[in-house]
């Protein structure tokens, strides 16, 4: 990937009131993430190199955006990379993200933190690294009952 992958990467991070296998859970379960990631309906059987994707309909239009398990290792961290067709680029490699979500067990419950790459700038890093913590919040809500 070019260096626009190491340069603008939106981050998030929120501790949450649960165990690690509850918040893994909350990550790979599509009833759940439904209810936090904006409506999305995603499917994948999240095993290392299996497809993962994201339907459902944003500003009235359908979507479908896909990518690939590249690691899984539950129930602390899953990477996976992501593409949209939406963005209106070419359906090749450097114009894919790559996206890691790391649980960390602490008193009380876990540090979750995410990572998207490869984004276009640095605003549009700091857009996705809001939209990434209204997703935290919301997994926040529906992990303890996982």
């Amino acid at each position: 990937m070019s260096d626009v992958a190491t340069t603008h990467i939106a981050t998030a991070s929120l501790t949450v009131n649960a165990g690690p296998d509850q918040v893994w859970r909350a990550l790979t379960d599509p009833d759940l993430v439904k209810d936090y990631f904006f409506g999305t309906t995603v499917t994948s059987d999240w095993q290392v190199g299996s497809t993962v994707t994201y339907a459902g309909e944003w500003d009235g239009q359908p979507y479908e955006d896909r990518g690939v398990v590249v690691e899984a290792d539950p129930p602390l961290l899953l990477i996976t990379t992501f593409f949209s067709p939406a963005s209106g680029k070419a359906d090749v490699p450097e114009n894919h993200q790559r996206v890691t979500y790391r649980i960390q067990p602490i008193d009380g419950g876990c540090r979750v933190s995410v990572e998207q790459d490869n984004n276009d700038s640095e605003d549009a890093a700091e857009r996705s690294s809001s939209s990434w913590m209204t997703i935290l919040e919301g997994l926040a809500t529906v992990a303890p009952s996982a």
